[in-house]
């Protein structure tokens, strides 16, 4: 299958990578070590029309393809891994759910403003008893009236703290089986008994804002449900197989940073006489971390055009995010270890890469169930 891009894509890709190059890359360090989004940088990236990429241009959106956001994703990554989860989350968990799922009302209400880049959004489903088994989630929202009424706690959510809503996921009711009916209902972040706090010291993508959410009795109108009440579980597996795409192309941005760096290095650093990419050691590592970041994009790009043909891509979305994300923590350590004694130092910022990496092998779904998903596509 080829991917060749598009003149379209390759213009996007120029100008999105001119724009990281100026005004993401400078502040990189900074709000590694602030720990603080920059709040410019996404309203510079509003502006751009780069928030609404994969949205219809009547939702305030670009019209792009999920490919153009993919290349989007990863020239942000590449410059800064936090701002590029941050930029990832936004619309892939925040505002993509109420695209495909939301009523008419919805889309013009609260996605519109997140396309045009006017608001953020984020996504709680992780609670500190439903990681990895979300089918655990203990947030309940029961029906009073015409609102529901929501009492939880939701952790780990990207972006909650800048938000003008969040999608929490919450238990409303019981199957025949006896297993929980979960939906997904759209909770402004200003909402009485809505508290939203970063108390997290993370090791890496510390330029993303990650937050804790306690709901107590929250009270939103019966409409904020997004979808149908009977399918949250399905629509938010949906919504994380295309997260896992973006997750992927960001893994490949914050791969390639490190291996310029460390090419970059190589032919600098001099010992024994010669630039020390003369060395077959040396030769072979850099090699090897350039098949790596090719192929795994080659994979994004196939689970992304497989989503735009309406085709099934939860398997290729799981081999994208599961090969990228660990190809990406190979490249970053490499990166690392060809610049030596350089490399453990933040001068240099290749640690930063390591660090940044680590959470892509974590969130979005860890590899262990990502191998799971593909074995049970795979018929195990």
């Amino acid at each position: 299958m080829d991917f060749e891009l598009s003149k379209e894509q390759i213009m996007l890709q120029e100008m999105v990578r001119d724009f990281a190059e100026k005004e993401i890359e400078p502040y990189a360090r900074e709000v590694d070590e602030t720990g603080k989004m920059r709040m410019e940088t996404f309203q510079k990236l509003g502006n751009l029309g780069l928030l609404g990429i994969p949205f219809p241009e009547k939702y305030g959106g670009a019209g792009g393809d999920t490919i153009s956001y993919c290349i989007a994703v990863e020239e942000i990554g590449k410059a800064c891994g936090g701002t590029g989860l941050s930029y990832a989350a936004n619309t892939s968990l925040g505002a993509s759910p109420i695209y495909y799922f939301g009523t008419e009302e919805q889309k013009q209400k609260w996605l519109v403003p997140m396309a045009k880049g006017e608001a953020l959004g984020a996504f709680g489903l992780t609670e500190p008893n439903a990681g990895s088994d979300a089918g655990g989630t203990r947030t309940k929202a029961v029906l009073d009236g015409d609102e529901w009424v929501i009492n939880g706690e939701k952790c780990w959510i990207t972006n909650a703290e800048y938000a003008r809503q969040v999608i929490v996921t919450a238990v409303t009711g019981k199957r025949e089986n006896g297993r929980n009916i979960i939906s997904a209902i759209i909770v402004p972040a200003d909402a009485p008994g809505v508290a939203i706090t970063s108390p997290y010291e993370k090791m890496g993508v510390r330029g993303s804002n990650t937050c804790q959410i306690v709901l107590e009795n929250v009270r939103v109108p019966r409409e904020n449900l997004l979808g149908d009440e009977n399918k949250g579980f399905s629509q938010f597996l949906y919504t994380l197989d295309g997260g896992r795409i973006s997750i992927a192309a960001l893994s490949v941005g914050i791969a390639q940073a490190a291996f310029e760096k460390a090419l970059r290095y190589a032919k600098e650093r001099m010992q024994f006489g010669q630039a020390i990419s003369k060395f077959q050691a040396i030769q072979f590592k850099l090699a090897d971390m350039a098949m790596e970041i090719d192929l795994a994009r080659n994979a994004v790009y196939k689970a992304a055009w497989l989503k735009d043909q309406g085709k099934p891509f939860s398997k290729e979305a799981a081999y994208a995010k599961l090969f990228a994300s660990e190809m990406g923590f190979r490249v970053c350590n490499q990166a690392i270890q060809i610049h030596g004694g350089s490399g453990y130092m933040r001068e240099y910022g290749v640690e930063r890469h390591l660090r940044d990496i680590k959470l892509m092998e974590i969130g979005e779904g860890t590899s262990e169930i990502q191998r799971l998903v593909i074995a049970r596509k795979l018929g195990c």
